[in-house]
């Protein structure tokens, strides 16, 4: 169990006292081979007092975008506080990281498996583990993900509607989205809300697949965020966003009318009117040219990379209505 004692971060049995630096090992069990993993995590700590934030990532094993923000984090020192503590889980997943897949080796996806068990499968021993012996300790927690395969996310947070802490920090964020999304059962995020701590969780990009304009996106607002905390340190610049963060309160998804060869017209994080040209669906054999447009005026905040289409399947997410925050 994590816990603080006399100013004293206790973590998977290793103590961080105030200004000490120090990676712990996250070892849940070994490869099939027998070999040990080392999954660590970093936590670095200030002399002065502040909140405790964690930057997750790799909740997914195919989600590397997530990843590489997190390590640009602790590369560039960005996680060595001004105050406080900062702790850095680059790969949570990584059983499926080492396979670049999405879900663990038995085929179960890591977020929808919390809070876990100590006795359950892997991905809920993983779970349980983190829920157990790291959450204790954390003020708020920032989870990197990225978009499916072939489907690229425009950078976006996303938490339940009506949290007026999470809007604050959002703001402080400044991502370009802001998507309210219901909690989803046995996820990270909702065990990290029922127990009353705060979590953003930032989407961009897609799979197997590292963005820099993503990258930029995730690391410009995380510093934004520890500015905000004050734990930024002054050696770190950390400028206003060039936009204000679109906050979306509802979206849909634009599907395919047919099976074919599909290729788009526009990117993720477009603004477009009602009519426009979103891209083509063809054939193989040059009969077919079907033209998808724009039901509605909007954000285009994903789009669907994949060549082949078939009928039903999901080609544009666009905004349908939009929250004016006061």
């Amino acid at each position: 169990m994590a816990t603080v004692k006399n100013n004293i971060l206790n973590i998977l049995g290793a103590q961080i006292k105030p200004g000490e630096s120090k990676e712990v090992n996250f070892d849940v069990a070994n490869l099939h081979t027998s070999s040990s993993i080392n999954v660590p995590i970093i936590i670095e700590r200030s002399k002065k007092p502040g909140p405790t934030v964690l930057f997750t990532a790799g909740i997914h094993g195919d989600e590397v975008n997530g990843i590489e923000i997190v390590r640009q984090l602790i590369a560039k020192g960005i996680n060595k506080p001004k105050c406080g503590t900062i702790i850095c889980m680059p790969v949570i997943n990584v059983f499926g990281f080492i396979n670049l897949k999405r879900e663990f080796p038995d085929g179960r996806d890591l977020n929808r498996v919390f809070p876990g068990s100590p006795t359950g499968s892997l991905a809920g021993r993983v779970a349980y583990k983190l829920m157990h012996d790291v959450i204790p300790s954390v003020d708020i927690i920032i989870d990197f993900h990225t978009g499916g395969s072939g489907r690229f996310n425009a950078p976006q947070l996303r938490y339940s509607k009506d949290n007026r802490a999470l809007n604050e920090l959002a703001i402080a964020f400044g991502a370009p989205f802001v998507l309210y999304s219901k909690n989803l059962s046995k996820s990270f995020r909702t065990t990290c809300y029922n127990l009353g701590k705060p979590l953003l969780l930032f989407e961009g990009g897609k799979s197997f697949h590292i963005d820099g304009i993503v990258t930029n996106s995730g690391v410009n607002g995380a510093k934004r965020l520890l500015k905000h905390l004050g734990m930024l340190k002054t050696n770190f610049m950390s400028s206003r966003p060039k936009k204000d963060s679109v906050f979306i309160n509802q979206s849909r998804w634009v599907r395919a009318h047919y099976s074919g060869m599909f290729k788009a017209s526009v990117v993720a994080g477009t603004q477009i009117k009602k009519g426009d040209l979103l891209g083509n669906i063809t054939d193989p054999y040059g009969k077919l040219n079907h033209f998808v447009k724009a039901p509605n005026s909007g954000y285009i905040i994903n789009v669907n990379e994949s060549p082949v289409v078939y009928q039903g399947d999901a080609l544009f997410h666009i905004t349908t209505k939009l929250k004016r925050l006061n």
